[in-house]
């Protein structure tokens, strides 16, 4: 695909092009309707923006007349280059979807980032396999286990605030547990049916809400300070999540999750009133100081 084709459309065309090439890329399929409703276009319009794309990129879609969706075929290449937290960014928020440009910058700015970026083919993988509700066969490295062979069926994408994971049933401990994307190698799609103890309905960890109340840590100064920065309420700050996620966002809060609020340290602004909240949550030992404050939450390996 020559860069002087694309460059001689206008930046609208581009863009729909683009985020026909990531629903495609990462998903798997686009439908007319899926440009329709996204740029507000035309039928024929988006039909025009399928021909023009298929154009493009020769033998790099399939249609199905059985969904009526344009479906990635085995010879597709993308047209655009999509780096990995771009891609995350329209799979989780629905931003970022059009052309792959350099961004004006608005206001000045410097912003910290993530070191553990995934291989954007492994990432194509597994969100279209979540789209399709299907299985895939991938090589993982653990730090546990060392190197395996897995078949797992995922669901969700969950950032941890330090890298990112794929939450998914897991064939080999008949188990839900989190996969830290960046260890996936050659993952494969599988074909056949999901079985109903695979999904996510049945993840007890995933469906179950847990409150979290959080108050200023009683050995810092200035709770009033504390209690701005956060925007707490009477106090305190109430946050209800997944349980699959508590030890995650507990750990990347810096909070003292100790019943007698016994860490120390600058980065301790914030305190747990209720541990017992986290019973029955698998990842808790995440949390700083739960069950014990000499828990080194950079040697565990959760799968």
């Amino acid at each position: 695909m020559s860069s002087q084709a694309l460059d001689q459309l206008t930046r609208s065309q581009r863009d729909r092009l683009a985020h026909i090439d990531l629903r495609v890329g990462f998903l798997g399929a686009v439908r007319r309707q899926d440009l329709v409703d996204r740029f507000g276009i035309q039928s024929a319009a988006a039909t025009r923006d399928l021909a023009l794309y298929r154009a493009l990129s020769p033998g790099g879609l399939d249609y199905d007349t059985k969904s009526k969706a344009y479906t990635r075929a085995k010879s597709y290449v993308p047209l655009f280059d999509f780096q990995a937290d771009r891609v995350l960014s329209w799979l989780c928020l629905a931003l970022g979807d059009g052309e792959p440009t350099a961004a004006r910058v608005v206001l000045a700015n410097e912003r910290t980032s993530s070191l553990a970026k995934p291989d954007p083919g492994v990432l194509a993988s597994l969100t279209h396999s979540i789209y399709s509700q299907s299985a895939v066969k991938l090589t993982y490295h653990s730090i546990t286990s060392g190197r395996t062979t897995r078949e797992i069926v995922p669901f969700a994408l969950v950032d941890s605030g330090f890298r990112w994971h794929v939450r998914a049933f897991d064939r080999k401990s008949a188990e839900f547990r989190d996969f830290v994307i960046t260890r996936i190698k050659h993952p494969i799609a599988l074909d056949g049916a999901v079985q109903d103890c695979e999904r996510a309905d049945q993840d007890i960890q995933w469906t179950r809400i847990v409150e979290l109340e959080l108050v200023p840590h009683p050995a810092q100064p200035h709770p009033e300070i504390t209690e701005m920065d956060f925007g707490m309420s009477h106090g305190a700050l109430r946050i209800k999540l997944r349980a699959a996620m508590a030890g995650y966002a507990l750990r990347r809060w810096s909070v003292d999750c100790t019943p007698d609020h016994r860490l120390r340290g600058h980065e301790f602004r914030l305190w747990l009133r209720d541990p017992l909240v986290l019973y029955g949550v698998k990842n808790a030992l995440l949390a700083p100081g739960y069950p014990s404050g000499d828990v080194s939450a950079e040697a565990i390996d959760l799968d």
